[in-house]
């Protein structure tokens, strides 16, 4: 199975100059941890809600700064075509829950979550892929 056939396509993203109090309502709104930051198609970076809660608030940065300010620039991805198993097993190497697909072009196309593991993928249990993400200490 492929990619493509587990990932969520319609991907809610920020933009490098949306302000970090935006990018955190957009989060709340549609219940996630993570965006993508994208410019045009090609991402730029990840914000979390961790990154705002450590890289904002604890630092007292104004909400209405850019979230390219906090976000990770550092960004795991897999393609559309990769084995979806595989992901999983970077998702879980990485320790990410969400993890964002690229086209051949690096054109963000979907997400991928822990969720999409779990509904349908039998052979890689879910359990211990959350478990793999979730040991503490790793990187």
């Amino acid at each position: 199975m492929k990619v493509a056939d587990i990932m969520t396509r319609d991907v809610t993203v920020a933009r490098p100059n949306d302000t970090i109090q935006d990018v955190a309502r957009r989060m709340a709104d549609i219940d996630v941890g993570s965006l993508p930051v994208c410019d045009g198609q090609r991402i730029q970076g990840m914000v979390t809600d961790r990154d705002i809660a450590i890289r904002a608030v604890a630092e007292g940065r104004s909400f209405a700064d850019p979230v390219s300010g906090i976000m990770s620039a550092e960004v795991e991805c897999c393609f559309d075509t990769d084995d979806a198993g595989e992901a999983a097993d970077r998702m879980a190497g990485s320790q990410i829950r969400r993890l964002p697909v690229v086209d051949r072009d690096k054109r963000l196309v979907g997400i991928v979550a822990l969720a999409d593991v779990a509904l349908n993928l039998k052979d890689k249990p879910t359990g211990k892929t959350l478990e793999d993400i979730s040991q503490p200490g790793r990187a």
